[in-house]
Parts: structure tokens; C-alpha cells; sequence
């Protein structure tokens, strides 16, 4: 039970699968979780056991309290143990405030933002036996400024980054150290849901300051930055990687 093992939501596709191969590659074993894309995590998982790490896979939506338990009851009979818990897998309705329904509500905030306290709840009972661990979220430019259609999203995203400072407060006596990361756009899978895609890596390939757009590397960087010991004093923050965008009126 000495092997540390990293669970990634979301990790059959773009920034989760970015991340979880990066944390195999530094000697954890890894829980990839996926919804939908069962091919996809089966490929992440292809590419991890090539590395010579376990993999656990699990289906589960995380926005329901009962799977995510679930979850972490095969997290604990399989490893017995959890070290980091980068919490990557978001959905969410695209439309003006003005056509939201209840259920797109429900759904995007369910997965965004309820999904980070039940799993962190979780995942902490798992940490706190091993004298600690590690929480990253993901979250976008959308919780500080407006974007179009972003509505449901966007206060999704902001009651995470606020979660994000109550858990790194409540949890730090179990030296469980809570931080999140927020990216501007960055083309990946998930993006091509937005109707206004292709407005957005416009606007993010030629105003970014930084000369080009953030990519998917760039965030995995600062997750892993995170995850390390050298940033080990850095609580409850949300660290904006986004090229200076945001920066501009």
C-alpha cells in the first residue's frame, strides 16, 4: 500500500488525459473516471499500463452523489489509498441566461461545482490516512468575466473557485493542500461544444499577450506545479494560466 495513486475526473480526453499520463510518468498509479467515453479512457489507460502503472477505470457521472461514492469505495478496495485528486471533468448548457431551464442549471452546477465538495469529501477520508495529499481543480476565465453563452457555466465555475478556498482552510489540519488552476481557451474536445468555438480562438490567437494561444500542455504544467512539493504554501488559490488575456479590458 506504499504505491501513491492519483485519481483524474474526466480523464478520457484532453486536460484530464494530459494529466494523468504526466502523473504516471512520475511513478503513480492512476484512477482514470469517465462518463461517456468509454474508448477514451481506454486508450488513456493503454498508454498509462505502457508505463507500467496500474489503472483503475470508472464509469461514473460525477455530478451524482451515489456514483461518485461508489467511485471511491473501488478507489479504496483496489489501492487502499489516494495521494492527489485533480478534479478535471466539467459539462455544462451553452445559452444566455435568458433560455436557461432548470435542468440545464442543475446539470452544469451539479457536475461543475457539487461534484468538487462530495468528492473531496471522499477523497480526503482516503488522504488522511497516508498524512495527506493534494486537490486541483480546473476552472475557466468564465468565473471573473463574461463570456457569451457561458451563463451556467461560468457561476459554476466561480462556486468552485470559492469552494476551492473554504476546503483549503477546512482541510489543511489533515495536510490536505486545495488549490485550482484556470485556463483561458484551449482547443481540446470540449471546446467544440461552444457554439461560438471558433469566435473564441480567434479573439485568443490574436489579442492573447503572450503571442499565441494557452495549450494543453501549458495547463498541465501549472497542475503539476501544484501537485509538487515546491508549492506546498500556495492554498485556496486559482491560478490563472491564460497568456495575459484576461489582463485586457
Amino acid at each position: 500500500m506504499t504505491q501513491k495513486v492519483a485519481l483524474v475526473t474526466g480523464s478520457s480526453r484532453g486536460i484530464g488525459k494530459a494529466t494523468a499520463i504526466r502523473l504516471a510518468h512520475q511513478g503513480y498509479d492512476i484512477v482514470i473516471n469517465y462518463a461517456r467515453s468509454k474508448k477514451g479512457a481506454l486508450e488513456t489507460a493503454e498508454q498509462i499500463e505502457a508505463l507500467g502503472r496500474k489503472v483503475l477505470i470508472v464509469k461514473a457521472n460525477v455530478g451524482d452523489v451515489s456514483k461518485i461514492k461508489n467511485m471511491f469505495a473501488q478507489i479504496e478496495e483496489e489501492f487502499g489509498r489516494l495521494d492527489i485528486f485533480v478534479n478535471n471533468a466539467a459539462s455544462g448548457v451553452q445559452r444566455p441566461a435568458m433560455e436557461l431551464e432548470e435542468s440545464h442549471w442543475d446539470w452544469t452546477l451539479n457536475i461543475n461545482s457539487k461534484a468538487l465538495l462530495f468528492c473531496a469529501q471522499e477523497a480526503a477520508k482516503l488522504m488522511e490516512k497516508n498524512g495527506g495529499g493534494k486537490i486541483v481543480s480546473i476552472s475557466s476565465l468564465g468565473s471573473i468575466r463574461y463570456l457569451e453563452n457561458y451563463t451556467a457555466v461560468g457561476v459554476s465555475k466561480a462556486a468552485l473557485e470559492a469552494l476551492t478556498r473554504y476546503l483549503a482552510v477546512e482541510l489543511a489540519a489533515k495536510n490536505i493542500v486545495v488549490n485550482a488552476v484556470s485556463g483561458g481557451a484551449v482547443d481540446t474536445e470540449a471546446l467544440k461544444s461552444f457554439p461560438n468555438r471558433e469566435e473564441l480562438l480567434q479573439e485568443a490567437a490574436e489579442k492573447t499577450p503572450a503571442g499565441r494561444m494557452v495549450e494543453i500542455e501549458d495547463m498541465v504544467n501549472t497542475v503539476m506545479f501544484l501537485l509538487s512539493d515546491q508549492s506546498s504554501m500556495i492554498r485556496g488559490q486559482t491560478i490563472i494560466v491564460d497568456g495575459g488575456i484576461s489582463l485586457l479590458v
